[in-house]
């Protein structure tokens, strides 16, 4: 997959496992990982391009004596999210007619 499309999809796979609840960086890796690969080494920075664009509000708490920080989807988040899926709805309406040609 080319590097930009998933760099897309993993900002919503990240998006999409908050929507529900806020969490902290591994419990994020590990709700994704069953559908795309991912690393600590590359959820970061998309947590920090996210929270930067908007798109998340973080808190940090103790946990077992040590700072956990926690992420949050904000109205912004959800609506990239909604963005997201109008383009893959689009995409699908293309490949369509492409594969009518196969």
């Amino acid at each position: 997959m080319d590097a930009q499309l998933k760099k897309g999809f993993l900002e919503v796979f990240v998006l999409s496992a908050l929507r529900k609840e806020e969490s902290y960086g591994y419990k994020i890796i590990s709700d994704i990982s069953p559908y795309i690969e991912i690393s600590e080494s590359t959820l970061y920075p998309i947590l920090k391009r996210l929270e930067s664009g908007g798109c998340l509000l973080t808190r940090t708490k103790e946990f077992n004596g040590r700072l956990r920080k926690y992420y949050r989807i904000t109205p912004q988040g959800v609506a990239k999210i909604k963005s997201f899926l109008a383009d893959i709805n689009e995409l699908n309406r293309l490949s369509e007619f492409i594969r009518k040609g196969e």
